[in-house]
């Protein structure tokens, strides 16, 4: 009865307050903590609940709100007049406030800088749109964040800044275009990829890779903004943020351009860099930083090849090592990207294709386990000179397009009860930057096999082994495909229709179809079988991809004509020099006979 009436009285007493008056109130209450430096929880909370209903109608409301959001980003608060300061070690903002709780104007001035208007803060705040403004300051504050005391912040801030400087030199230097979309072209082929020059209030940043796929052309001109970037598409661009992060060890940076003026050029077209040793430098507890966006899942190799690039060694124990397909499996754009199970190892995936086709892809894993084949997810790369970032962002595109072509396999369709599929195939590694698809073809008691190969990011070399043909024009042709489509379910449905139509095509009575099939296992791979009496079926390099070649993934698919004088130069039209003149090792080693030959079905 007596906690009744204390509640009943204190209910009559703030009965007739108004929201504002009890907003302050709490503020009060905040200010008489116990311990400054921990305010009651409960009170922030309260606190952050009541900004929330409360609408910013008034300058003081506004001012309100915004040192609320200053204290959640751990940044300082201060008024003079009109004006609201949110301040952090390496910048502030500054947002000009206008009576009913409107905003004339925000800047951002970073440290030894003048301000600068910020249109994308200052329409969020116009808006009310406090939820997006307390987002976009936090990612300021952690491009701002450097590492250190006073004296290191300073100094590692001036290196990002002439370290942003020489990037944007290099994205500047003239090169041969490889690519008719510009947009596509800086992004896929540039030195530095598409530089998005580093703003007052966004960081520099990096655009380095996208599946030309994934994009979908609807009008030319809504593929840029005007930071350059491509917005209308169904996957993400890879990107990179440049920052700067601590380390174990010092490293020697730069305080001053390494590239002199003029620039001089190598042989590849990249800028002489001066030594570090001739240029203002510091050794500090720091170094450079590409943070990828998204994370890449990254192979042994890969992830030492990087270290080889930037000489930062990148220790075992920070990395969390799985075969590489588990690893696009968790990071599948699909959410619900998953295959069944067999053994408890291996993965299989059903793939749907146009027209009713359906496909099933096993990854073994057994071969997958392999420590060649495991990697590891990574979200940041350390560098100290700018130098390194072109190898490095062509390692990183390599990865992607090795990534881009497995994770065509897997999906998220699932097979319904009773349904068979129509194809079988097994995806095995080969080495790091290669794999096999191995499958049994038309008309033919054997199994062959498509052996892929990515010399870098930007070659893709398709070899058919043990299919009842020798036609290189044919190798020529699936690799055309596949660079084209970017799809292993695409390209395998491709290629078992031309060898149904190789296989049903007339021979020579001397010769039938399975004499032709034994004589290509007799011979080594990569070497056509001859015959006097019969000669192979050529297919013509001009020949189309289907029109309904799209990708399984969910990626939109070009029809396109693969003629010679349409191939870009990166497509070498004369049939290809065979990579691997010998049984690739691994594939479908259960179904291998002790001659090392694929064994016959019977």
């Amino acid at each position: 009865m007596k906690a009744k009436s204390v509640i009943s009285a204190l209910h009559l007493k703030f009965a007739q307050r108004t929201w504002n008056d009890t907003f302050q109130l709490v503020r009060r209450c905040m200010e008489k903590s116990r311990d400054e430096s921990k305010p009651c929880e409960l009170l922030v909370r309260s606190l952050e609940r009541l900004q929330e209903e409360f609408d910013a109608s008034s300058m003081n409301t506004m001012r309100s709100r915004l040192e609320m959001i200053a204290r959640q980003q751990g940044m300082g608060f201060h008024i003079t007049e009109a004006t609201c300061y949110l301040t952090a070690d390496l910048f502030y903002l500054e947002v000009v406030l206008v009576p009913r709780g409107g905003v004339e104007e925000v800047k951002v001035a970073p440290h030894g800088g003048p301000p600068v208007p910020s249109e994308s803060l200052l329409q969020l705040l116009r808006l009310k749109n406090f939820a997006d403004f307390s987002v976009k300051l936090a990612g300021l504050f952690t491009q701002y964040n450097v590492p250190g005391d006073n004296d290191i912040k300073l100094k590692l801030f001036k290196s990002l800044q002439h370290l942003g400087k020489d990037l944007q030199q290099i994205s500047h230097l003239p090169r041969a275009p490889k690519d008719c979309d510009p947009q596509m072209d800086m992004i896929n082929n540039g030195r530095i990829g598409c530089l998005i020059a580093g703003k007052e209030d966004c960081p520099l940043t990096i655009q380095f890779y996208i599946n030309p796929t994934d994009v979908k052309k609807t009008d030319a001109e809504q593929m840029q903004t005007s930071l350059g970037e491509i917005t209308d598409m169904k996957a993400v661009v890879q990107a990179a943020q440049v920052t700067v992060g601590v380390s174990d060890v010092t490293h020697q940076l730069q305080m001053a351009s390494v590239i002199p003026q003029p620039p001089q050029l190598d042989p590849q077209g990249y800028p002489v860099f001066l030594p570090l040793n001739e240029v203002p430098n510091e050794t500090l507890p720091a170094c450079f930083v590409l943070k990828l966006q998204p994370a890449i899942p990254m192979t042994m190799s890969f992830v030492n090849k990087l270290s080889q690039i930037t000489h930062v060694t990148i220790p075992d124990v920070d990395l969390q090592w799985a075969p590489l397909p588990k690893l696009l499996v968790r990071g599948s754009p699909s959410p619900n990207s998953h295959g069944e199970t067999l053994d408890e190892q291996d993965i299989i995936f059903t793939a749907f294709l146009p027209g009713g086709a359906m496909h099933s892809y096993i990854l073994p894993g057994a071969a997958w386990e392999a420590p060649a084949q495991r990697g590891a997810v990574r979200d940041s790369i350390p560098f100290t000179h700018p130098a390194h970032v072109p190898p490095v962002l062509e390692l990183l595109r390599h990865q992607c397009l090795i990534n881009t072509l497995l994770r065509s396999c897997i999906t998220s369709q699932h097979a319904t009860p009773g349904s068979v599929c129509d194809l079988h195939f097994e995806v095995l590694p080969e080495s790091d930057t290669s794999f096999s698809v191995t499958f049994h073809p038309p008309a033919a008691d054997s199994l062959a096999v498509l052996l892929v190969n990515t010399s870098d990011s930007r070659q893709i070399t398709c070899s058919l082994f043990g299919a009842g043909t020798c036609d290189p024009s044919l190798d020529q042709y699936i690799s055309t495909v596949m660079k084209r489509c970017m799809s292993i379910p695409v390209t395998l449905r491709t290629l078992y229709s031309k060898l149904e139509g190789i296989a049903s095509a007339p021979h020579s009575p001397g010769r039938p179809a399975s004499t032709e099939a034994e004589g290509d296992h007799s011979a080594p791979p990569g070497t056509a079988a001859t015959d006097t009496d019969s000669a192979p079926t050529k297919l013509s390099p001009s020949a189309a991809v289907p029109e309904d070649s799209v990708s399984v993934s969910g990626s939109a698919c070009y029809a396109m004509s693969v003629a010679d004088s349409e191939l870009p130069p990166e497509i070498n039209t004369s049939p290809a020099a065979d990579l691997y003149p010998f049984t690739p090792v691994g594939v479908c080693s259960h179904w291998m006979g002790n001659n090392g030959q694929l064994s016959e079905l019977t």
